[in-house]
């Protein structure tokens, strides 16, 4: 298993950053769908999507969306965080086979353990895909968390 600790609220300093990275894979767009329900053709079918102004499939906007949560669930603030809001603007379709980078930093410390976070995310070629914006509230003590194993998923 892996562990992962987090910072809390007094220990957040403004213009700290961190970063967090992945793959966009068939698998992921395929699990992605399954999840949330969005079958948009222009995430799944290359014939359709051909006929779109970008001439290729795309993955879901909201999965860079999801990869931000991610980000800030496991690397800053870390476990024990909690959303209180996201705003983001897409700048670049996301393509099959990029690599995600999601760059955090710490904009602003508020009252009650409330953070403000810029979310960016970027593809392999430093190209923003995504500008954003994220409040939450951040853990009020350090902790250290294992990460449970997923179970194998299959399609069937």
């Amino acid at each position: 298993m892996t562990t992962i600790s987090n910072t809390p609220y007094s220990a957040l300093e403004v213009g700290q950053t961190a970063s967090f990275e992945k793959s966009v894979g068939e698998r992921d767009i395929q699990l992605f769908a399954a999840m949330s329900g969005d079958r948009n053709p222009v995430h799944l079918d290359a014939e359709f999507a051909a006929g779109t102004p970008f001439k290729e499939r795309i993955a879901h906007g909201m999965f860079s969306g999801a990869l931000i949560s991610a980000a800030v669930a496991c690397t800053l603030p870390g476990p024990g965080t909690i959303y209180l809001g996201q705003t983001m603007k897409f700048t670049r379709p996301v393509k099959l086979g990029d690599t995600l980078t999601v760059r955090l930093e710490i904009l602003e410390k508020l009252p009650k353990n409330r953070v403000r976070i810029a979310t960016r995310v970027f593809n392999q070629n430093d190209e923003q895909v995504v500008d954003g914006e994220a409040e939450v509230l951040a853990p009020r003590r350090e902790e250290t968390v294992e990460l449970k194993d997923l179970p194998p998923i299959s399609f069937g």
